[in-house]
C-alpha cells in the first residue's frame, strides 16, 4: 500500500525537538525524509543519555523514520553536494538561529533559485521579520513570551510552564499544516514558496481561547475563574475548565501525587451524580439546584464531591461516572501512560527495535489515515545512510564515497 506522502523527499537540516518533530511527522506519513547532519551529529544524540556510548532518547523519540547523511557544509564539495539534494528535494526544513543559512550563502532568493519547485520551511523563535526576530528562543522562553506561562498555575503562585512542549513540539505540528498546505498549492502553481513558523506564534495560537478571555474581562469579572481578585489581565485559572461548564481536578483513594480525576460538571449530571454519590437528600436542595447556584458555591460543590471521589481509586471513579455519562478523566501520569492498553492499540505508546539500544518506546503518530498505515521505523544511526543517499540518490560509486570520506567531507 502507498503512503500519503511517498515520492515526497524531505532535506531535513533540523535539529533538537522543533524541526526534528516535525520531519518525523512527515516521515511517518511516508515522506523520505533525508536527515542532514554535520559530522558531529545532531546535538540532541548525546544530550540526556541514559546509555553510555549511544544515541539518547531525546534523539531517538524524535528521530524515528529518517535516513542520515553527514555533510560537512564548510567544505567546496560538501557544499556542492547540498546543492545536488536540494535539486532532488521537494522540502527543505531548518530550525537554526536567526540568518544561519543565510550565512551559509543560501538565503531563500539563492534556493529558489537553485530548485524552484523547493518548499523551504524555517521554524524560527520569533520569524523572521519584527522586532523580535534576531532573538533566541527555547521552549520556556516561547511559553513564557507566547501567553502560557502568566496563565498557567494558581492565583498566588508564580507563572508556571506546562509538561506538554507547546513551543518546540506545538510549533512542529504547525509546521506539518503549513507544509502540507504548500505541496498542495505547488500541484496547481507548479512553484514553491516560503513557509515560517514562530514557536511564539504557535504558543498563542494554542493559548488562544486566553486572548478570548482577556477580551470578556474588559466587560466583567469571569465567574468560571476560582479567582478572588481580578487586574486587567487574565489571571492563572489553576484546574479550571477553560470552557463553558465549571471543572476540576478531585483527590482519589491512595492519595498519592497523581491520584486524581478531572471532573467537568454539565448542568444536566448534577442529580445522577447526587444519587451516585448516595446524596439524595441534596436533590432540590436550592443552593445547587441550579447552576448558577453552583457555580457561587463552586468550593463547596468540589468539596461535596471530592469527599466521595476519595473513597475509590481515580479508575474506580472514572468507570462509575462514565456509567452516568459524566465527562471526566483520570490524571494519568507516565508509569500509567507507557502502560496504556488503549494507547497501545491506538498505536500512540509504540515498541521501536534500536541497532544499539535494542529497544525503545516512543510516541506513534496522533495523524490517523485509513489509507496511509503508519509503520515506525528505528531513528537512524549517525551517518547511517550516507554512503546509500549518495550512491542512490546522488548516482556517486563506492570509491567517490570514500574519497570524500577520506577528504573529511562527509
Amino acid at each position: 500500500m502507498t503512503k500519503a506522502l511517498q515520492g515526497v523527499r524531505i532535506l531535513d537540516m533540523s535539529h533538537v525537538q522543533a524541526g526534528p518533530s516535525c520531519t518525523q511527522i512527515l516521515g511517518f506519513l511516508g515522506a523520505d525524509v533525508i536527515k542532514l547532519e554535520p559530522p558531529r551529529g545532531d546535538i540532541t544524540r548525546g544530550q540526556l543519555r541514559d546509555i553510555p556510548g549511544v544515541d539518547s532518547l531525546y534523539f531517538t523519540m524524535l528521530n524515528c523514520n529518517k535516513r542520515s547523511i553527514t555533510l560537512n557544509l564548510k567544505a567546496e564539495r560538501g557544499t556542492e553536494i547540498f546543492i545536488a539534494l536540494l535539486k532532488t528535494s521537494d522540502v527543505l526544513v531548518e530550525n537554526f538561529g536567526p540568518g544561519v543559512l543565510d550565512r551559509l550563502g543560501f538565503p531563500w532568493e539563492t534556493i529558489q533559485t537553485i530548485n524552484p519547485r523547493v518548499i523551504y520551511a524555517s521554524i524560527k523563535g520569533f520569524g523572521s521579520f519584527g522586532p523580535n526576530s534576531d532573538l533566541k528562543a527555547y521552549e520556556s522562553i516561547a511559553q513564557a513570551m507566547g501567553g502560557s506561562m502568566s496563565t498557567t498555575g494558581f492565583e498566588n503562585g508564580p507563572p508556571l510552564c506546562t509538561g506538554s512542549q507547546i513551543g518546540d513540539s506545538g510549533s512542529g505540528i504547525h509546521t506539518v499544516a503549513a507544509i502540507l498546505a504548500a505541496l498542495y498549492q505547488r500541484t496547481h502553481t507548479g512553484q514553491g514558496q516560503r513557509v515560517e513558523v514562530a514557536m511564539q506564534d504557535s504558543v498563542l495560537n494554542l493559548v488562544r481561547v486566553k486572548m478570548r478571555d482577556h477580551q470578556r474581562l474588559q466587560h466583567g469579572l469571569l465567574a468560571e475563574y476560582p479567582t478572588e481578585t481580578f487586574g486587567k489581565a487574565v489571571p492563572r485559572s489553576g484546574n479550571a475548565s477553560g470552557g463553558g461548564h465549571p471543572g476540576t481536578a478531585l483527590r482519589c483513594k491512595s492519595g498519592g501525587p497523581n491520584d486524581y480525576i478531572y471532573v467537568v460538571f454539565q448542568p444536566q449530571i448534577w442529580e445522577p451524580l447526587l444519587r451516585i454519590m448516595g446524596r439524595d437528600d441534596l436533590i432540590g436542595d436550592p443552593r445547587y439546584s441550579t447552576p448558577t447556584a453552583r457555580l457561587e458555591r463552586l468550593d463547596e460543590v468540589y468539596a461535596l464531591v471530592e469527599a466521595w471521589t476519595m473513597q475509590y481509586t481515580k479508575f474506580e471513579v472514572t468507570e462509575t461516572l462514565n456509567a452516568i455519562d459524566v465527562p471526566c478523566g483520570p490524571v494519568l501520569d507516565t508509569a500509567d501512560l507507557i502502560q496504556d492498553a488503549h494507547l497501545k492499540v491506538r498505536q500512540m505508546i509504540v515498541e521501536v527495535p534500536h541497532p544499539q539500544r535494542g529497544t525503545f518506546t516512543t510516541v506513534g503518530c496522533p495523524l490517523k489515515l485509513s489509507d496511509s498505515p503508519v509503520e515506525i521505523t528505528s531513528s537512524p544511526l549517525l551517518g547511517e545512510h550516507t554512503e546509500e543517499i549518495l550512491q542512490t540518490v546522488m548516482g556517486y560509486d563506492k570509491d567517490e564515497v570514500e574519497k570524500l570520506r577520506q577528504e573529511g567531507v562527509v
